[in-house]
């Protein structure tokens, strides 16, 4: 895992300086449209992650959060700004590179699982080396499939396993190319509380033993405690952070954004 890493870091710094920063994200705007019409869903968004660190990124509905996410992993393009991974510039790629950045060096996990329902588990799991171009490792996926509880489920169906399964699958197959970030989207939005709390579990472990730098969007405070960093985006702006806060603390502050973009306010990046 760390040799695969190692190798891929050694890539990037062909094309740049070493750095110890997984994202870097430098004044970001995306807007939509044009005029009277356009919607600015970001504005001027500044932040750098660190390598092996887990962020939540929450915000009230329309605040930014998807859009973040989007630009952050290159699947979208911001409108101006600058995104850089592992010290390399992307926001300037082709589609092409880009794409083949996304399947190498970013791994991502959705709330709806997408997986692929006429493939097995393994097949799943391996699908991001395929698309890669690279040899299946099978013996990697299954060391993965037990990682995450799911040992002697390769042979298996999406559909012949619960949500909570599925998930399970979809974090072995963000971990079996070793990215540099895997991007969260909601992972447990479609879970009970304790499915959810099992899957933020590997998230956390994917940090701590395997040293995964992992960016989740939530709208649930629980899940959010789970990281090492809270940041909060309100109208497309960056309005504060809390450091391995409990969950009603990350409660309180979302009670607070809401109220304030409710009234048509901007909350203060202090605040």
């Amino acid at each position: 895992m760390a040799s695969r890493r190692k190798t891929k870091r050694n890539q990037s710094a062909q094309l740049s300086e070493p750095s110890g920063l997984a994202i870097e994200l430098r004044d970001i705007r995306r807007v939509y449209g044009r005029g009277d019409a356009a919607v600015h869903a970001l504005r001027g968004v500044t932040l750098a992650l660190p390598r092996g660190s887990f962020t939540a990124v929450m915000g009230p509905s329309g605040s930014g959060k998807s859009t973040f996410l989007q630009c952050a992993a290159g699947l979208d393009r911001p409108t101006s700004g600058e995104v850089l991974l592992g010290g390399e510039p992307i926001t300037k790629l082709s589609e092409n590179r880009l794409t083949q950045l996304r399947r190498s060096r970013i791994g991502f996990v959705f709330q709806s699982f997408n997986l692929l329902p006429s493939l097995t588990v393994q097949q799943n799991v391996l699908l991001p080396l395929r698309l890669a171009g690279e040899r299946p490792d099978r013996r990697r996926a299954a060391a993965l499939l037990a990682q995450v509880g799911l040992e002697g489920h390769g042979r298996r169906r999406p559909g012949q396993l619960s949500g909570g399964q599925q998930q399970r699958v979809a974090i072995a197959r963000a971990l079996i190319t070793d990215p540099e970030v895997i991007f969260a989207d909601e992972p447990t939005g479609a879970l009970d509380t304790g499915t959810a709390r099992d899957v933020l579990g590997l998230l956390r472990q994917a940090v701590d033993a395997a040293g995964a730098t992992v960016v989740m969007v939530s709208h649930d405070p629980t899940a959010a405690s789970y990281a090492d960093r809270v940041l909060f985006l309100a109208d497309g702006s960056l309005a504060g952070e809390l450091h391995r806060p409990d969950p009603q603390t990350i409660a309180d502050r979302m009670v607070a954004l809401t109220a304030q973009a409710g009234r048509g306010g901007q909350v203060s990046a202090a605040a």
